[in-house]
């Protein structure tokens, strides 16, 4: 994608009590190319796993010590799960300006010459961390790693098409969400689709079952083979065919 005009859906993250078996477990499943190890996850508690789906990413977290988000989300969920939405935007301070008019709060920012992040507050977006990120050249994604800094490598085709995230009142979440990314929603009272056009991906936000906290639940993966979704770290990979 050499030229971004709207939000896209670049990286899910996965946060897992193991992020060696889980994903050994990715690769196993896909066929997926080596991750990359980011040091820089470890200023949150944590280790991880990156890797590129097309020009995509799917990202596996564990928290390697006590009392960080990771380790309370695993608390709340009940285990492995979806954990962090990260959105590519074209226009950062017209995203920064909308969610200050919001009043929704920034719990961490990082500002890099190619790349800029602001992860948002889950209270204030339900169902998962919310990152809107900039970049320079826009095919490139540096917390993917070397190859992806500043650049793009060759890649494979296909990527991530959409998520499904279960909250408590899908309706509100999802024009929560929509606010944020300044598009719309749509829904008939219990579910409710984000269609994020320029990229033709889609969020759904559906109920999330009694006794289980908010979460991702469900990526779809344009490439996939066609068959029964797999789920592998609490969270459900299926074909892009919806």
């Amino acid at each position: 994608m050499s030229m971004l005009t709207g939000p896209r859906l670049r990286q899910v993250a996965l946060v897992a009590r193991d992020c060696g078996q889980v994903a050994g477990d990715l690769r196993a499943a896909f066929g997926w190319a080596d991750p990359f190890h980011d040091p820089g996850v470890g200023q949150f508690g944590l280790t991880n796993a990156v890797f590129a789906v097309g020009d995509t990413f799917v990202e596996v977290v564990a928290p390697k010590q006590p009392d960080t988000t990771a380790g309370r989300y695993l608390k709340r969920r009940g285990g492995d799960g979806g954990y962090m939405a990260i959105f590519q935007i074209p226009d950062l301070a017209a995203a920064r300006a909308r969610i200050a008019d919001l009043g929704i709060r920034v719990v961490w920012t990082a500002e890099l010459p190619d790349i800029v992040g602001t992860h948002l507050h889950p209270k204030d977006v339900p169902g998962a961390i919310v990152s809107l990120d900039w970049t320079v050249p826009a095919q490139s994604w540096r917390w993917a790693g070397p190859a992806w800094t500043g650049q793009a490598p060759e890649h494979a085709p296909g990527g991530v098409t959409g998520l499904t995230v279960e909250v408590l009142d899908p309706p509100a979440a999802a024009k929560r969400w929509a606010q944020v990314l300044g598009l719309t929603a749509a829904g008939d009272g219990r579910a409710a689709v984000i269609a994020l056009p320029d990229s033709g991906q889609v969020l759904r936000f559906v109920p999330v079952p009694a006794g289980r906290g908010e979460g991702i639940t469900e990526v779809t993966i344009a490439g996939l083979t066609d068959g029964e979704p797999r789920v592998i770290g609490g969270v459900s990979f299926a074909a892009a065919t919806r």
